[in-house]
């Protein structure tokens, strides 16, 4: 699971956990059905206490994100991404909120920061351009 969180972000943990799995979700990135980490285990791996991850948990079932079969696991919903282009816009505002305050506290300033996206785009897209639909080159 490659969740980033950050102490400094300013967004309570928990909720950097819920936006960052409504994020995954709406990308296709977790697919319906797909079972997410255990609350032990994602504790573990992001080194915070499991009852931050519970409460971001239960935000996201009781929202329709996720359905937790009694003794089973946590799975991603199967009634797919309840976002919409307004909900997807918000939640990408908050991930550029958070980059942009990332890069002032590592005195990256705005142009080079903006330089970098560029040409994460354009590898993106040249690596994008040259796979087939099928996932072949």
């Amino acid at each position: 699971m490659n969740l980033h969180i950050s102490p400094a972000d300013g967004k309570p943990i928990y909720l950097q956990i819920v936006s960052q799995f409504k994020y995954m979700i709406a990308a296709g990135r977790l697919q319906p059905g797909e079972e997410i980490p255990p609350i032990r285990v994602l504790a573990s791996d992001l080194l915070i206490n499991p009852n931050t991850v519970a409460r971001a948990y239960r935000e996201l079932e009781m929202a329709g994100w996720l359905l937790k079969r009694q003794g089973a696991g946590t799975y991603v919903s199967d009634r797919g991404s309840p976002l919409g282009r307004e909900e997807c816009l918000r939640l990408l505002g908050d991930r550029v909120d958070a980059l942009l305050t990332e890069s002032r506290q590592m005195s990256i300033d705005f142009v080079e920061l903006l330089a970098m996206l560029e040409e994460r785009n354009r590898t993106l897209s040249a690596s994008a351009e040259g796979t087939n639909h099928d996932g072949s080159q």
